[in-house]
């Protein structure tokens, strides 16, 4: 539906020549952008247009994704760093090149009355989950980075999407989590991030030199077989419900509750992250895997192909069962010997070659089969 009213938005804009062309780089409220952004949520949560489909700009959002950034946005520390990127018909914008202005309105030069909805001006060719994510903002200001495109035609505006999609480098998650020993506030990121480096550096340990701390190999070590995001995305779970969450409320002084019960159960480390016992969870998932190396110690050093024990499908099952081994001996906030550990894998009567590939097939039925055959084998 078109506008009752005439509407003229300004915003801040400088113009930038590159190869494919002019386009303007603006400073935007979120709810401007909100008003001005040419999709409709619901809509594209259902399908897309045949245009929209065939070049892939404006794809069904994802409801998690939208989920997830609802909650970020009003984050104490919430930042979009990166420019949302829309497409503006030259009909219904003008830059003004003293002033540095960019005028958005829903009315052509010529007409006495819109001929567009405001809402319908802007095409999104990157950014809509974060825009729909917007609209959840409880504060009073959240100004955007806009990269503006004017006139474009719809191959440019295929290219332009393709090339911010498919041509930027995506950061490794292992950097991402890496980056939190930068961080000055205590988080359950960085928590699990520095236990990941204290096990990879200990000389003695079941871990050393296991993990890749960015997400590749580092030259001179000759068996690395986990990234650091595989180690950290299986100990969060056992750290926090919402490690997003949490950090958010440390960044505002707030005290985070105390698990008990069954929650207790499942959040085994929570109370100890809490007491800032990080050193005390690293040495009881040290022992851990150091009582799988002593039960197991060809198949944990194991560095050919065929086997799979200390591989990332087999660590994920190992993770998946350490809080059931943990609970036998001790409730949360207790410290397990790596002999209590090894009690209770010597309940399981195979040998180190039982771990093969073809019993234990690569991905993620091999990670819960090996979980579904130990938890059977020790709680028979």
């Amino acid at each position: 539906m078109k506008d009752p009213d005439k509407i003229t938005l300004e915003v801040d804009a400088l113009k930038v020549t590159q190869p494919i062309g002019d386009f303007f780089v603006a400073s935007m409220e979120h709810e401007v952008l909100i008003k001005i952004s040419y999709f409709d949520v619901r809509r594209v949560l259902r399908d897309s247009r045949d245009i929209e489909r065939y070049l892939g700009i404006q794809r069904p959002l994802s409801e998690k994704r939208v989920k997830d950034l609802s909650a970020y946005v009003n984050f104490l520390d919430a930042t979009f760093p990166s420019s949302i990127i829309l497409a503006i018909d030259d009909e219904y914008a003008e830059y003004d090149e003293k002033k540095k202005k960019l005028s958005i309105r829903n009315f052509k030069e010529d007409e006495t009355s819109p001929s567009i909805a405001i809402s319908e001006v802007a095409r999104v060719l990157d950014g809509q989950h974060r825009i729909a994510g917007l609209e959840s903002f409880k504060g009073e200001n959240f100004g955007l980075s806009v990269t503006i495109f004017i006139g474009s035609d719809i191959a440019d505006q295929g290219y332009i999407f393709s090339t911010v999609n498919l041509e930027q480098t995506k950061v490794s998650k292992s950097i991402v989590y890496d980056l939190f020993e930068l961080a000055r506030t205590r988080s359950p990121q960085r928590t699990a991030h520095n236990i990941a480096v204290a096990l990879d550096r200990d000389e003695k340990g079941p871990l050393f030199e296991r993990i890749k701390r960015l997400g590749f190999a580092t030259a001179g070590r000759k068996f690395q077989t986990l990234t650091q995001a595989t180690f950290v995305e299986n100990l969060l779970p056992l750290i926090s419900p919402n490690p997003k969450e949490d950090r958010d409320r440390l960044l505002r002084n707030e005290r985070l509750e105390k698990v008990e019960g069954k929650e207790s159960a499942k959040l085994i480390f929570r109370n100890l992250f809490i007491d800032e016992k990080d050193l005390l969870i690293a040495r009881i998932i040290g022992n851990f895997f150091d009582a799988i190396r002593d039960r197991w110690p060809d198949a944990w050093e194991f560095r050919g192909e065929g086997r799979m024990l200390n591989k990332t499908n087999g660590f994920r099952a190992l993770m998946r069962l350490l809080p059931r081994t943990y609970l036998y001996f001790a409730k949360p906030g207790d410290a397990v010997s790596k002999e209590k550990f090894l009690e209770l894998f010597r309940r399981v009567e195979v040998s180190d070659d039982y771990f093969s590939v073809e019993r234990f097939k690569p991905g993620s039925s091999g990670e819960k089969d090996l979980f579904d055959f130990l938890n059977a084998a020790i709680f028979k």
